[in-house]
């Protein structure tokens, strides 16, 4: 059985512990390649698209002044392929790269998180609230080939650049320019 919330069925928790014992007991076929980005925004934004899903949204931000950002499905997809698409061509990566993303919760944020799973990128999360030594580490332990921050972090990372050897582009989400830096909004 499922419930249904604002039209749409639910899966109770009791049916998604089913389907992953039945995974676990091999009575299910495991893909041998899966990406969510791919597989499930994507088709979801077709069914929406082909009328047989009704059109929620995919992604919906509210900051503290009231502004919102709200993308469908269909929106998700296209801004999350061109921001893929920014990753391996602007900034150079490949599938298996790092990004070390030093961000508050904005949209860029969240949209990062889906390229990387689309692209392949391996992304690593860190809080606004570290300091150039943590990441200094960060970049230093993961061989991080790419940062992603915003105006206000960018003078710590640009602290401890000369003894990052393995990155190779920086991006900053801001609505200015920065010398030296790729401004991830200007390039989508």
């Amino acid at each position: 059985p499922s419930r249904t919330f604002h039209g749409n069925n639910r899966l109770l928790t009791s049916q998604i512990i089913s389907h992953y014992e039945s995974i676990i007991q091999g009575k299910k076929e495991l893909p041998e390649y899966f990406n969510f980005a791919s597989d499930v925004l994507d088709k979801w934004a077709q069914l929406e698209k082909d009328g047989r899903k009704p059109a929620n949204p995919a992604f919906w931000w509210v900051n503290d002044e009231g502004e919102e950002v709200k993308w469908s499905f269909e929106q998700l997809g296209s801004l999350s392929r061109k921001a893929a698409n920014v990753l391996s061509e602007a900034c150079g990566l490949q599938r298996g790269d790092r990004v070390v993303a030093v961000l508050p919760r904005v949209p860029e944020w969240w949209l990062l998180n889906v390229a990387c799973m689309r692209a392949g990128i391996v992304l690593i999360p860190g809080t606004s609230q570290l300091t150039a030594k943590d990441i200094s580490y960060r970049l230093q332990a993961s061989k991080a080939k790419c940062i992603v921050t915003n105006d206000t972090l960018a003078p710590a990372v640009e602290s401890v650049l000369p003894d990052s050897q393995f990155l190779k582009s920086k991006l900053i989400v801001s609505q200015g320019s920065r010398d030296g830096w790729l401004n991830l909004k200007e390039l989508l």
